[in-house]
């Protein structure tokens, strides 16, 4: 009976010590993540038309004086990192949580016409409305943000199969294309309300209007406060909708917070650097290929590898031209298009 007992009980603890193991190790990858983060920041702040030495940065960061270096540093690269640190957060997540909840492999907010779509009606705001704060720019880019998902989920809805993930995407990049033209006419029809918003025809996290990482930081943080929330539940969601109900799922709350958060986190986003594509793809598939499958653990790591994403974007546009820049928006799918052509088709089933 004695060696019965032990031999129940061994099976058990052998699962709990790789689970164990798996847990630290993926622990040990979030701080890994977290540390590459703090490296980029610390290059986003020294690197740029003039290289700072980063004893140079520290001293602008604990001691500011009125020189130009720390001027540079303070006024000028530290709104640029923080609000790259804020949008690569905020798409990161927002890819995450829409391959999740569409079940959507080739989901990304900029693919499927949610970032053009908030860039559009900030642009009618701008163009026909007069508006020109960044308070006002957010909440018409999380109206349109909305609109446009919705007309993407329709129009690929309509016919055989229903809107499958590869529909999804066809219908996703044409209305984006649709939308960014709206919006790029709009600009050219009134250049001089434009002049300071060219920024929204391919995204760019620098030349921001004062204020804007104050203003965008809580849409931001509260919907990626919404999506850690729900991640547990998106991994019942997976097992699809009848296997989900069965363990007592609630997937209208589920889906009605990831819906909220990406309404936020997009809407916040593309308002305060405009629309910045395939962030939300790759960074999410990135962190599967790391973690596995488990939401929580890639929603945790899409927010730090996304903000790696943008400003590692952000440096390679500084320093492939200087002394010129490439917009981040411009970088992004210079590694995110052939991303996209692997996952299409890699994705047989679809």
């Amino acid at each position: 009976m004695n060696s019965g007992t032990e031999t129940a009980v061994r099976p058990d603890q052998g699962r709990r010590q790789p689970a164990e193991r798996r847990i630290g190790g993926r622990m040990a990858a979030l701080i890994a993540v977290a540390a590459v983060l703090v490296f980029i920041c610390g290059l986003s702040l020294a690197v740029g038309s003039a290289a700072l030495p980063l004893s140079t940065v520290w001293a602008a960061l604990t001691d500011r004086d009125q020189s130009i270096d720390h001027i540079t540093v303070m006024d000028v690269r530290l709104p640029r990192t923080l609000l790259g640190l804020l949008v690569g957060a905020a798409l990161g997540v927002a890819g995450a949580l829409m391959q999740a909840v569409g079940r959507n492999p080739l989901a990304d907010p900029g693919i499927l016409g949610v970032n053009a779509g908030a860039g559009l009606a900030v642009a009618v705001g701008v163009a026909y409305l007069g508006l020109t704060t960044i308070s006002e720019f957010v909440w018409l880019g999380m109206v349109g943000a909305v609109v446009a998902a919705v007309l993407v989920a329709a129009i690929a809805a309509r016919g055989p199969g229903g809107a499958t993930p590869l529909r999804l995407t066809l219908v996703g990049v044409a209305l984006t294309a649709v939308l960014n033209g709206l919006s790029l006419s709009l600009s050219l029809v009134n250049p001089s309300r434009f002049e300071r918003m060219r920024f929204w025809g391919v995204g760019s996290i620098t030349d921001r209007p004062p204020g804007t990482v104050a203003f965008v930081a809580p849409f931001i943080v509260a919907g990626l406060v919404l999506a850690l929330a729900a991640s547990r539940s998106l991994n019942v969601l997976a097992l699809g909708d009848d296997v989900a109900r069965s363990v007592g799922a609630r997937l209208g709350l589920t889906r009605a917070a990831a819906v909220v958060s990406l309404v936020l986190l997009c809407g916040a986003a593309t308002a305060a650097a405009g629309p910045i594509a395939f962030v939300g793809l790759m960074v999410p598939h990135a962190v599967r290929m790391l973690v596995g499958a488990d939401q929580r653990w890639v929603i945790a790591f899409s927010a730090l590898a996304g903000p790696v994403l943008v400003l590692a974007a952000d440096l390679f546009g500084r320093v492939v031209v200087r002394p010129e820049e490439l917009e981040v928006g411009i970088v992004t799918p210079l590694f995110g298009a052939p991303v996209l052509i692997w996952l299409v088709r890699r994705t047989r089933r679809l």
